[in-house]
């Protein structure tokens, strides 16, 4: 399908922007054909475009509507992301210098451009002059909640400021957009920056083939003899858990936590110039701290209640975490003869201890997940549950090799939206997992308009002549990251500020994390889980050791979160730059209280802290336990009437799927389970709670 193409403006005189994939509106997108010479033209094309638009808004001589008013400033934003999205999304799967330079040459004016659309005082007139109509207070629905929000948006972002004000407030988000790119890029390049050789196989020991396998390719690919591991996770995370050579695992724990800590990837001064310009900003704009800005429009709706929410739930986690460590350490100290625990031992004495306790080696369920029988599996669920069809769809017009592209029907067969796949690690791409919405489509005057997104992971590749196996906590994270993508898809409101993803931070990891209690239950493992070479399916004795092994350090998974949330908080709550000090230092006082001792705290993790210093998460990482409180809740309904039942996930699309930030993110968790949340179901799921019973 094709979009209308970009006119041209007044700013491209003598320039021919005909051959630009970037303006040629096709969709998908020809990511194939962008190169990073594409990038200034085509934003600076798209911005001259946006301000010819926003002035026609304000030059308006008809009679205001929301469809000539609101729609139309809804529309600006929406054309200039299709420029947009694509390069901001190739910053993230495929970074270049190239594309780097050239979008860091553009980026100032594009943040300024967002930044002064709310400042524009001839704009905030024509929204108010629109406010005042009678057919604006006649508003209904998801049109009247869209009028309130935009409204809304302007007086927080600082339209009623005086003029100094304004500029002030302009500066300060064109160099915040500039400093959390250059966070991010610091990160990818530290990453990439370090590695580990090893060429005595005896320094291997305790690794498992699939690490070996990954390793000895890694080294391939570099043109180096032996095992290479590196600091993404498919590789770190193995290494940390089996490699029985404890310096080596020490070397490359403090590599990790100490990424983007020194030289020329220092995010030391940023993470301090970060927090200080965000301070500044809520101040500016009228807030107590940049908490209660970010967070007003959540459904915690201040810094004090997120914090509140963080303090009692690390009340309520923390005698289970205690008695959890205890045994750690004396397993640590009786079986394996680790009189002084570090924290590069920690996930490996974990393991050893699964292994006692349950019998369970997680390598062992790793050849019953082939990421292809994954998705397929994945699919089915979706299908029986939700509604949904998912096909492949062969595309040419992708930025990796390795990138696949599915469209996703409903039973009537309508085409609701496509998405791009990027499954594994690479060097250009940054770590982690997300969701990206490209276009948010959804119901219009002209009919039904396809959604489009991406989903990408960095889970483990196919290795040594095998399939990708993936670990029990990457299928997690498949399932996790594909909900994120029917929360988009299958979003029905008609304004897209509104729709799909576009909902506050602790109500948009319900729907993902919600998706992850599949991959713990038998009947949905049978659609999938089956050994890459026989056809079996997870034995029933390994099976039940797993599901035995489920609670098995949850509290210390639930503190580690609570972890991040706190530091999060501190930051962007209690903390001043002005007047306490290093912010790496207050970072390690706040995360001692969370560590076994004081000393597994001394590190620099939070200079790699992309979540809330590059990701949209800051002052908003709570949303993750939050929002498991909710998921753990939503799904005993799915319990009680059926993994599988069809009514139960026609309620959940009707309810919270398909309906974005429609209406209020409590009311809708209301109409799913017809009552609050229950706040003990994440405990009763996640914690072996006898364990508190025995503190």
């Amino acid at each position: 399908m094709t979009d209308t193409a970009a006119p041209r403006t007044e700013s491209d005189a003598g320039e021919d922007l005909s051959g630009n994939p970037l303006l040629s509106g096709r969709i998908p997108f020809p990511f194939d054909e962008i190169a990073p010479e594409h990038v200034v033209p085509a934003f600076r094309h798209a911005l001259a475009r946006g301000n010819e638009q926003l002035q026609a808004i304000i030059d308006l001589q008809a009679p205001r509507t929301y469809e000539n008013t609101v729609q139309a400033l809804e529309d600006v934003s929406e054309r200039l992301s299709r420029v947009v999205r694509p390069v901001s999304h190739l910053m993230a799967v495929m970074n270049t210098p190239e594309l780097r330079q050239e979008y860091e040459t553009v980026l100032p004016e594009l943040s300024a451009f967002y930044a002064r659309m709310p400042l524009n005082p001839e704009l905030w007139a024509a929204i108010k002059a629109y406010a005042g109509t009678d057919e604006a207070r006649a508003l209904t629905g998801v049109r009247q909640r869209h009028l309130t929000k935009l409204v809304r948006s302007f007086e927080r972002a600082g339209a009623d400021l005086p003029q100094d004000q304004k500029t002030r407030v302009e500066t300060l988000r064109v160099e915040l957009s500039r400093l959390t790119t250059e966070f991010a890029n610091h990160v990818l390049d530290a990453t990439n920056a370090w590695d580990l050789v090893i060429t005595d196989e005896a320094d291997l020991e305790g690794l498992p083939e699939s690490a070996r396998a990954q390793a000895r390719a890694a080294a391939q690919s570099k043109g180096v003899e032996g095992w290479r591991f590196t600091l993404q996770l498919p590789s770190y995370q193995p290494f940390l858990q089996y490699a029985a050579r404890r310096e080596l695992r020490q070397r490359m724990y403090e590599a990790y936590m100490n990424r983007a800590s020194s030289g020329e990837h220092d995010n030391r001064p940023l993470v301090k110039r970060i927090l200080e310009l965000r301070r500044e900003l809520a101040g500016v704009l009228g807030f107590k701290d940049y908490a209660d800005y970010a967070l007003e429009d959540a459904m915690a709706h201040d810094g004090a209640r997120a914090v509140a929410f963080e303090e009692d739930l690390t009340a309520r986690t923390r005698p289970v975490w205690q008695r959890e460590m205890a045994a750690v350490e004396a397993f640590a100290r009786d079986e394996l003869g680790i009189t002084s625990l570090e924290p590069w031992d920690t996930a490996y004495v974990v393991e050893r201890l699964r292994l006692a306790r349950y019998d369970l080696d997680a390598e062992a369920l790793r050849p019953y997940f082939p990421l292809d029988r994954v998705l397929e599996g994945l699919w089915e669920l979706s299908r029986r549950v939700f509604g949904v069809r998912v096909r492949p769809r062969e595309l040419a017009e992708v930025w990796h090799p390795d990138v696949r592209f599915f469209d996703v029907y409903d039973e009537d067969e309508q085409l609701l939206g496509s998405f791009y796949a990027d499954w594994f690690p690479r060097e250009s791409k940054r770590g982690g997992a997300w969701m990206g919405g490209m276009i948010t489509g959804g119901p219009r005057p002209e009919g039904w308009k396809p959604h489009l997104a991406s989903v990408v992971c960095n889970v483990s590749p196919p290795e040594g002549g095998r399939p990708a196996l993936l670990a029990h906590r990457e299928v997690e994270t498949v399932f996790h990251e594909f909900d994120h993508l029917l929360h988009h898809t299958l979003s029905r409101v008609e304004v897209p500020a509104l729709a799909g993803t576009h909902v506050p931070s602790d109500w948009v990891e319900l729907p993902s994390q919600i998706m992850e209690n599949w991959t713990w239950e038998r009947p949905a493992l049978d659609l999938f889980a089956r050994h890459y070479e026989t056809g079996e399916p997870i034995p029933e004795a390994l099976f039940q050791k797993m599901l035995a092994a489920r609670r098995f350090m949850g509290a210390t998974h639930q503190m580690r979160q609570l972890s991040f949330g706190t530091v999060d908080l501190d930051l962007h709550v209690r903390y001043d730059p002005g007047t306490d000090g290093d912010p790496i230092e207050r970072a390690r006082q706040v995360m001692s209280a969370f560590a076994l001792h004081p000393r597994f705290a001394n590190d620099h993790f939070i200079t790699s802290f992309t979540h809330i210093f590059s990701g949209g998460y800051a002052a908003g990482y709570y949303s993750y336990m939050w929002s498991a409180v909710l998921e753990a809740d939503a799904f005993s309904r799915f319990r009680a009437e059926g993994l599988f039942s069809r009514e139960t996930g026609r309620a959940f699309v009707d309810h919270v799927l398909s309906q974005g930030d429609a209406e209020d993110p409590a009311e809708l968790f209301r109409r799913f389970m017809g009552r609050d949340p229950d706040p003990e179901a994440l405990l009763r799921r996640d914690l072996d709670l006898g364990l508190m019973d025995a503190a």
